[in-house]
Protein backbone atom coordinates (compact mmCIF):
# COMPACT_ATOMS: atom_id res chain seq x y z
CA UNK A 1 0.00 0.00 0.00
CA UNK A 2 1.11 3.43 -1.35
CA UNK A 3 1.82 6.37 1.46
CA UNK A 4 2.92 10.12 1.36
CA UNK A 5 5.82 10.69 3.57
CA UNK A 6 5.74 14.68 2.72
CA UNK A 7 3.89 17.39 0.84
CA UNK A 8 5.03 21.16 0.14
CA UNK A 9 3.29 23.09 -1.61
CA UNK A 10 4.65 25.14 -4.56
CA UNK A 11 2.19 27.61 -6.77
CA UNK A 12 -0.18 27.20 -9.23
CA UNK A 13 -2.43 24.26 -7.14
CA UNK A 14 1.02 22.00 -7.62
CA UNK A 15 2.45 20.24 -4.66
CA UNK A 16 5.86 18.68 -4.06
CA UNK A 17 5.20 14.93 -2.91
CA UNK A 18 7.22 12.31 -1.29
CA UNK A 19 6.50 8.91 -1.27
CA UNK A 20 7.32 5.48 0.54
CA UNK A 21 8.36 4.10 -2.15
CA UNK A 22 11.10 6.37 -2.62
CA UNK A 23 8.87 8.23 -5.68
CA UNK A 24 8.79 12.26 -5.53
CA UNK A 25 7.78 14.46 -7.41
CA UNK A 26 5.57 17.64 -8.72
CA UNK A 27 1.77 17.34 -8.76
CA UNK A 28 -0.21 19.27 -10.50
CA UNK A 29 -3.83 19.17 -9.10
CA UNK A 30 -5.29 21.91 -11.02
CA UNK A 31 -7.53 20.06 -13.22
CA UNK A 32 -8.98 17.99 -10.08
CA UNK A 33 -10.46 20.70 -7.70
CA UNK A 34 -14.27 19.76 -8.37
CA UNK A 35 -17.06 19.05 -6.66
CA UNK A 36 -18.39 20.60 -3.05
CA UNK A 37 -15.54 19.32 -0.79
CA UNK A 38 -12.68 20.71 -2.98
CA UNK A 39 -14.13 23.78 -4.38
CA UNK A 40 -12.46 25.26 -1.43
CA UNK A 41 -8.89 24.52 -2.53
CA UNK A 42 -9.27 26.27 -5.76
CA UNK A 43 -8.54 29.25 -3.45
CA UNK A 44 -4.49 29.24 -3.46
CA UNK A 45 -4.14 30.73 -0.16
CA UNK A 46 -6.48 27.95 1.57
CA UNK A 47 -4.98 24.79 -1.15
CA UNK A 48 -1.42 26.09 0.64
CA UNK A 49 -2.68 24.90 3.72
CA UNK A 50 -1.75 21.22 2.74
CA UNK A 51 -0.87 18.89 5.13
CA UNK A 52 -0.01 15.22 5.56
CA UNK A 53 -2.42 12.90 8.05
CA UNK A 54 -0.63 10.71 10.08
CA UNK A 55 -3.20 8.49 10.11
CA UNK A 56 -4.51 8.43 6.65
CA UNK A 57 -0.85 9.10 5.04
CA UNK A 58 -1.82 11.18 2.31
CA UNK A 59 -2.22 14.88 1.86
CA UNK A 60 -5.60 16.21 3.72
CA UNK A 61 -6.49 19.86 4.38
CA UNK A 62 -8.37 21.61 7.03
CA UNK A 63 -11.94 20.84 5.35
CA UNK A 64 -10.93 17.12 5.33
CA UNK A 65 -10.84 17.26 1.59
CA UNK A 66 -7.73 14.36 0.50
CA UNK A 67 -6.10 12.62 -2.00
CA UNK A 68 -5.83 8.74 -2.47
CA UNK A 69 -1.78 8.31 -2.70
CA UNK A 70 -2.13 6.41 -5.55
CA UNK A 71 -4.02 8.94 -7.32
CA UNK A 72 -1.57 11.48 -6.90
CA UNK A 73 1.37 9.76 -8.01
CA UNK A 74 -0.47 9.18 -11.39
CA UNK A 75 -0.39 12.42 -11.70
CA UNK A 76 3.21 13.34 -11.61
CA UNK A 77 4.73 15.72 -13.81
Amino acid sequence: MLHVKSAKYLKNHRLWVSFDDGTEGQVDLSSALKGMMFEPLRDENYFSRVSVDPELETVVWPNGADFAPEFLKERLL
